[in-house]
């Protein structure tokens, strides 16, 4: 039987079968903010022309490959004390899964970044979506954690995305005030 369309409206986001446990929904949510915060943390002090080179996307990879690392050996070591037990192998893996949403937060950003890197897309104009993408994020942080929970999102969900992006977007106006 096909999902009616008001059903697919208001379930989720990408919905799962399950919600994730607290755990898990907390770890990767920690992620998500972790990651795009320190991409945007990234992106807002390139202003030489040598940052919107390979030099810029190189920043944005390492930022959060390095993020990924700590996030997930900070997780671990989180879980070790919550437990008092040695993780698993398994475990360890469920952390590095957890851990993701960081890495998830540089795609879009060092793909901008490269654009304008290669000549295709106005350096300045790529890095400044790349902040835009990264702000849009941060916005939906409320969609994620009522997906994450397995909850339908509401006109509060909307209206608290709405100050979440006022608010990055007041950190990159700043950024532009004092940058450029």
């Amino acid at each position: 039987m096909a999902p009616n369309l008001r059903d697919l409206l208001h379930r989720p986001l990408l919905s799962r079968s399950s919600p994730l446990s607290p755990g898990n929904a907390a770890s990767r949510i920690s992620a998500y903010v972790y990651g795009n915060v320190l991409i945007l943390v990234a992106l807002i002090p390139m202003t030489s022309p040598d940052e919107h080179t390979f030099q810029g996307v190189a920043i944005v990879l390492g930022t959060a490959l390095s993020t990924f690392v700590a996030h997930a050996f900070a997780e671990g070591v989180g879980e070790t004390v919550r437990t008092g037990v040695k993780l698993a192998r398994v475990a360890r893996i469920e952390q590095l899964r957890d851990s993701v949403p960081v890495l998830s937060a540089a795609v879009l950003p060092a793909v901008l970044l490269a654009i304008g890197w290669a000549g295709l897309l106005d350096p300045g104009v790529g890095q400044i979506v790349a902040e835009i993408t990264v702000i849009a994020r941060i916005a939906s942080t409320n969609f994620v954690v009522g997906r994450l929970r397995g909850e339908k999102p509401t006109r509060g969900t909307f209206l608290g995305s709405i100050v979440l992006a006022l608010v990055a977007t007041a950190v990159v106006a700043l950024k532009l005030l004092l940058t450029h």
